[in-house]
Parts: structure tokens; sequence; C-alpha cells
């Protein structure tokens, strides 16, 4: 099933940075004059779309600096490889998630948890559409690479990659620190369809390889000097970093 982009799926969430609403997740464009910083890819039907919201904000796939990769799910690196042999754009992430991106092992909620949960409200339409959307699809970043550093990378929007485990061993956000905005991935999300919850929290307990280092995670993000959250599901969050995860803790000990 492949998404078709609408005009309300890109949002200019700060300044030359748009969040894009995929098949319910999410990837951002840092823009910086013809070129870009690309977070995260959507799931594989998403290709089209993904190349559609960049000609939205005036860019061509060829403006891809590099990929950035939240981790390596599906929902999130389902057009990276393609980037990468079409634009020559680099895929980056922490070095955890490098044998993930390759798919020497999987860290990805099964399908024996996500019968466990059928009976919760959202889980099975959520389970088909992604499966049509090429949740279960083969796309390995055959090249992906490491991270060259924690610090401020030489790339549009010098994003800073903060190391939050949990989600998955290699699960990174990236702080845009002159525009005032974390990139959370799914370390920090405001909706799901598995979840009747919107504004801040954890997605629910099936997709973390590490629930508690989920938690122990969110304590970088509150660190975070900023006004706006763009999360890997859901709207952008406006509002401060330690005000949304205060409220994920809260809704965490229910």
């Amino acid at each position: 099933m492949q998404k078709v982009l609408q005009e309300d799926d890109v949002v200019h969430i700060g300044y030359d940075v748009f969040q894009v609403s995929g098949s319910n997740t999410n990837w951002v464009i840092i823009k910086d004059g013809d070129s870009c910083t690309l977070v995260d890819t959507g799931y594989p039907g998403d290709h089209d779309a993904l190349l559609a919201s960049l000609d939205a904000v005036g860019l061509s796939p060829r403006s891809v600096v590099a990929v950035l990769v939240t981790h390596a799910h599906n929902d999130h690196i389902g057009s990276a490889e393609r980037l990468r042999l079409a634009c020559d754009a680099p895929v980056l992430m922490h070095h955890e998630e490098v044998p993930h991106a390759r798919r020497i092992h999987l860290n990805q909620v099964s399908t024996g948890q996500v019968l466990a949960q059928a009976w919760r409200p959202g889980v099975i339409p959520w389970a088909v559409h992604a499966l049509r959307a090429g949740g279960k699809a083969h796309v390995p970043v055959l090249a992906p690479q490491a991270l060259p550093a924690m610090d401020a990378l030489d790339l549009p929007g010098a994003p800073v990659p903060i190391h939050t485990p949990g989600h998955t061993a290699g699960h990174s956000a990236y702080h845009l620190p002159d525009r005032g905005i974390p990139i959370t991935g799914d370390a920090l999300v405001t909706a799901h369809p598995t979840s009747r919850r919107s504004g801040p929290q954890l997605l629910h307990d099936m997709f973390h390889t590490d629930r508690s280092r989920a938690l122990d995670a969110l304590e970088a993000i509150e660190l975070v000097d900023a006004e706006v959250i763009a999360p890997g599901h859901g709207p952008a969050y406006r509002g401060l970093p330690k005000e949304a995860v205060a409220l994920v803790r809260t809704r965490a000990e229910k």
C-alpha cells in the first residue's frame, strides 16, 4: 500500500524544519538552502510520499546530504537504502544500531507478541495497516555507517545525536540546538494507533526491547533546551521537554 501525501501531512515546526506524517509514522526534513538532512524515512510504502514531501518544501532527492536513523525498524528505514543507492546519501546511526540496520539481527515486535495483545483496541487495525505498508518487508541498509561522533554533526541543521536506548539498543534522538527541537523517534511519541492516549507517552511495552532502559533514556531528552518536540509517531509537541517527560513518566506508572 502506497501512502499518498496530503497537504496537511507536511508541518513546519521550526526554522526550516518540517515534520512529515507518513503511514502512522513520521520523518523530519531539516532544510538548509537547497540541501537537507533527513531523519528517518517511514515505511517502505511511504517512498512516493517521502519524495513528494521533499518536493513540497522545494527540494529533490539529490538535496539529501545524509539520512539520520533514530532506529532500524521498518517504519523508520523503509526508504533508507533506496536513497543511499539513488542519491549517494550516507545512512548514519548509533554504532549499536548498525547490525540491526543490516538485519544481522532484528529487534522488532514479533507476530506472537502482537497476537497476544490483539484484544486491545487498535492493535489489529494497526497490524493490518503496518503489513500493507511494508512492516514485514526485508529492507536492510546494506552499508550503514556509525555516527562519527556524538557531537554536532557537519550536516544541515548541525544535529546533535543523543543515545536513547531501550526501544532498541542503538536508538538515538537528534537535537537541533539552534532551532530548539529534539527529534525523539520512538523514545517519546505523542500518539499511536495502539494507544487511546494523546500527548507525550511511551509506546506500548511490546514495542520496546528494554522498557526499563527506555524510561531511563528519557532523562537525556528531559535535559534538552527546546520548545518543540518532533516525535516518531503523532503530532509535534509544543512545550518544554521536561514537562513532556514528566507526563510520560506519570503515565508509565499507571
